[in-house]
């Protein structure tokens, strides 16, 4: 598995491919990442591996390239990181900054989620397994966040489905939690 590094204060992943997307903002004042949200995409739905999702968190993406794309036109969203089937990590916003992912949502009677969490799609669809290589990849990225921000224990840890019920489904039934949580254990601290 691999080790992640968080810089505390430019907010960048290590090792990660860096993508800035102009979707994002500064957080409001004194507010540190307390929560992290697990998303999925798949773009168009149901197909993996291309380039659309990255095109789509910066701005690029064609339209007019696939039937489904007229859906959702004019999108400006954004997460702080993307976790390929592969295993393969990109982060568009950095930590420090408010990336535009879980639009109205709640959590514990607190509103508005993006100010105060750290978005994390997996590249899938809520049906559909996740791969080996991205529970690796989440696990190392979580342990690291968690290393540098120390409220993010594994009960600030939520499925956009959770802040967002009334509209939102993923990361699904396909995600394992427990999976997700036995491989956080090895630091019982950080449960």
């Amino acid at each position: 598995m691999c080790v992640y590094t968080v810089s505390p204060h430019g907010g960048l992943i290590r090792p990660a491919e860096q993508c800035p997307s102009p979707n994002q903002d500064d957080r409001p004042d004194g507010c540190e990442p307390d929560l992290i949200i697990i998303h999925s995409i798949s773009l168009p739905p149901g197909e993996f591996g291309g380039p659309y999702v990255e095109q789509l968190f910066t701005n690029c993406l064609d339209w007019d390239e696939h039937p489904h794309f007229a859906e959702i036109r004019d999108m400006k969203v954004s997460s702080h990181l993307f976790v390929r089937r592969g295993g393969g990590l990109i982060q568009f916003v950095p930590f420090s900054r408010r990336a535009w992912h879980a639009g109205a949502s709640c959590y514990r009677d607190r509103q508005d989620c993006n100010d105060f969490s750290i978005g994390i799609e997996l590249e899938g669809e809520d049906e559909t397994p996740y791969a080996d290589p991205q529970y690796n990849t989440l696990i190392g990225v979580i342990s690291a966040l968690q290393t540098t921000y120390t409220s993010l224990c594994a009960r600030r840890i939520a499925g956009h489905c959770d802040v967002s019920p009334d509209r939102k489904s993923d990361p699904g039934p396909a995600f394992d939690w427990l999976r997700l949580y036995d491989g956080l254990c090895n630091d019982t601290e950080k449960i």
